[in-house]
């Protein structure tokens, strides 16, 4: 059943009903998910806005009251304090510039209170074996940080329940660790920006809200409807045949 049939020149345009509501459905489905996938990266872009302005805004200062850990998220922090040393964890499996090595976290205790923040204090290469666990020197006395503050929750995910063997830790399990060490820790993870005599490596990337992966995503919808679209196109426009009664149109332009 031809939903009309027009013909121009030696060119016929005759879509059927069945094949064009089908091509209907997917086009209107998969361009709905592409206007989803725009509204999600609008979404994604008003926040990466906020992350770039908590970067800007003056540090806030770390005591002994608890922080909310939605407010500070990628908020500079300053804090003052002693580490514990006896409580560093190194997280394995951390690569940068290419050489396996550890992320060395030391919980900090803030002066004045009965809490400590967990702060990583860089990156330090692997041994040649991996039995050569680095020792990375600790600061000693009071020391002043400042460095930006981030989810552990959502920077570390623990994928599988492995115990960890000594100071190494496969993923960080906040819960894990506080319940481990004994300390009353902030809810956040203090990524050190302070520079320090201890041959760490801290470069820590932009915070990313993912703006990037909905353009892209909106992207292939949208390149899948567009596609959509032509293919319903050229499958119904047909030349016309010499002497093919059968195609006479009903239409002609």
């Amino acid at each position: 059943m031809h939903l009309l049939k027009l013909r121009i020149g030696s060119w016929r345009f005759a879509p059927t009903l069945w094949p064009t509501l089908a091509a209907l459905f997917f086009f209107a489905l998969t361009l709905a998910l592409g206007n989803w996938q725009s509204g999600r990266a609008e979404t994604k872009r008003a926040l990466q806005a906020r992350y770039d302005a908590a970067l800007r805004e003056p540090p806030i200062h770390v005591g002994g009251s608890l922080l909310d850990r939605a407010s500070v998220r990628y908020r500079t922090l300053e804090a003052r304090g002693v580490f514990d040393d006896a409580h560093t964890i190194l997280l394995d499996n951390r690569v940068m510039n290419g050489v396996a090595g550890y992320h060395v976290l030391t919980p900090l205790r803030i002066d004045g209170s009965a809490t400590a923040i967990l702060v990583n204090r860089g990156w330090v290469a692997a041994g040649r074996t991996r039995e050569q666990i680095p020792l990375p020197p600790v600061p000693a006395g009071r020391v002043r940080l400042e460095g930006m503050a981030v989810d552990p929750h959502t920077r570390y995910v623990e994928l599988a329940h492995a115990a960890p063997q000594g100071r190494v830790w496969q993923n960080l399990d906040f819960a894990r660790y506080a319940s481990a060490s004994g300390l009353r820790l902030q809810p956040v993870l203090l990524l050190q920006t302070s520079a320090q005599n201890d041959g760490l490596q801290r470069r820590w990337p932009r915070p990313d809200s993912g703006v990037g992966m909905h353009v892209g995503y909106a992207f292939q919808w949208y390149s899948l409807a567009t596609t959509l679209a032509i293919l319903w196109l050229v499958m119904n426009v047909k030349r016309q045949r010499a002497g093919d009664v059968n195609s006479t149109p009903r239409n002609t332009i």
